[in-house]
């Protein structure tokens, strides 16, 4: 594992025009790439066409019915208030700016008709969500036999997941586990498509979790079915090629909040259960935590000025006397988790300074409580990057990325054929002009 700096680190703005012409010089080699990504894994037979079509009947069915409920509920919630409506409106103009991007991945994958009913029931539910990473990889989502979708990991509704496969599954390999995040409300497994789609070029496998969002359930349901979908990853990814003993763990914005807090429930339950735990703390090589919040009560207000009014939090956060229990840099300095620092992993903070959906200040008050009780923490604050940046415009842009290279880096530490591959490898493809990125940075309402 790479060594953390006790200090924090700065990384300056991107040198945009360098990026454009070395992602320009490799499109031709990036996109022969996609095509043969679907190529067999030998891990289990394909479903027959009947198959395929009743599973993906029903599911459009039964999720369609879900996503319509949930929305009448939610509306309910929100009732009229300028700031959500007016937060939505630039929502659904940011997504317009960057379908040109998500499109393209149409391009770069084999078809199957089939599927056009759950890319159907996905264009339905994100219409509700106005999600901006909807078109981004749709058709790589649904049209490649390298993404087992939706795999039932728990026993309610949302307790899925999809994993994304290398195309050639030798060796064991590298797990990622990605929780996304959508402010605790609009979250779906799919929106870590690309993040997947990338990563396992890199020949590294990558789960994306959901999780009841709100008002399907509250913060504890959230973590605890966080919680179940890193046991069955850790516990089955070996039957996927997968190596259990590399598991990796990141979240992002709200994703972020709900895998910290499902680390530190995890430390408390070995504490309280002993050996009677379905994974271990100690089991996760390194956490990553991008663009997140730590300390709900700092937060609050902050999310009311911004839309998220204070009554649906506190709602979503089950009280306002629960909102220390589900602060992570509160809770990591509780007495009782002392003997439990020792095995947890290094944790990586990463943060743009110009994020004002939540500030960075978040990450590094984190960063330095996890340091003051003794874990291994390091702060990457990305200059001028904003709450997206890290997760949606930078990877559109293409060419080099330092987020993704970090990651990449971290996961591969101990594989020097890995880390010699990795060397060779050609930057990504830039799929929006940056005239269109940087006005999706203006307009978004995050």
């Amino acid at each position: 594992m790479a060594a953390l700096s006790d200090r924090r680190r700065t990384i300056p703005p991107d040198n945009v025009d360098s990026k454009r012409k070395t992602a320009k010089s490799v499109s031709t080699n990036h996109r022969k790439t996609h095509r043969r990504v679907a190529g067999k894994t030998g891990l289990r037979p394909p479903l027959t066409r009947q198959e395929s079509l009743r599973r993906n009947i029903g599911h459009v069915a039964s999720e369609t019915y879900l996503i319509t409920g949930l929305a009448f509920t939610l509306l309910r919630y929100l009732g009229i208030g300028y700031r959500w409506i007016t937060q939505l409106l630039a929502l659904g103009c940011y997504a317009m700016l960057l379908m040109p991007g998500f499109l393209q991945v149409y391009l770069m994958l084999n078809d199957n008709l089939i599927v056009i009913l759950d890319t159907w029931f996905f264009y339905t539910t994100c219409c509700f969500a106005v999600s901006p990473s909807t078109w981004g990889v749709a058709y790589y989502y649904f049209f490649s036999s390298n993404v087992k979708r939706s795999m039932v990991y728990g026993d309610q509704h949302r307790n899925r997941l999809d994993l994304y496969l290398p195309a050639d599954i030798g060796e064991p390999k590298p797990v990622l586990i990605f929780v996304t995040g959508g402010a605790w409300i609009i979250g779906y497994k799919a929106w870590g498509a690309l993040l997947g789609l990338q990563l396992a070029e890199r020949d590294i496998i990558v789960a994306c979790l959901d999780y009841r969002n709100f008002p399907q359930g509250t913060i504890s349901d959230m973590v605890n079915d966080t919680s179940q979908g890193i046991s069955f990853i850790i516990n089955n990814i070996a039957n996927y090629g997968g190596d259990p003993n590399r598991v990796y763990l990141m979240g992002q914005s709200a994703g972020a909040h709900i895998s910290s807090c499902a680390l530190l429930e995890q430390a408390a339950r070995e504490l309280e259960k002993g050996e009677n735990v379905s994974w271990r703390i100690s089991q996760i090589k390194a956490y990553f935590g991008l663009s997140g919040g730590y300390n709900l009560l700092d937060l609050v207000d902050h999310f009311h000025s911004r839309g998220l009014y204070r009554r649906i939090f506190l709602s979503i956060m089950e009280g306002e006397e629960s909102l220390k229990e589900f602060s992570p840099e509160i809770k990591i300095q509780d007495p009782c988790l002392k003997s439990s620092i020792p095995h947890f992993p290094p944790v990586y903070l990463v943060h743009g300074t110009a994020d004002y959906s939540i500030p960075s200040v978040a990450s590094e008050r984190y960063a330095d409580a996890l340091k003051k009780v003794g874990a291994r923490a390091e702060l990457i604050l990305c200059e001028g990057k904003t709450h997206t940046d890290l997760f949606v415009q930078d990877p559109l842009r293409g060419g080099i990325d330092y987020l993704f290279e970090h990651a990449v880096a971290v996961i591969h530490n101990d594989d020097s054929d890995a880390l010699a591959k990795d060397a060779f490898a050609p930057p990504r493809s830039r799929f929006v002009p940056e005239i269109l990125l940087k006005l999706a940075s203006k307009i978004s309402p995050f």
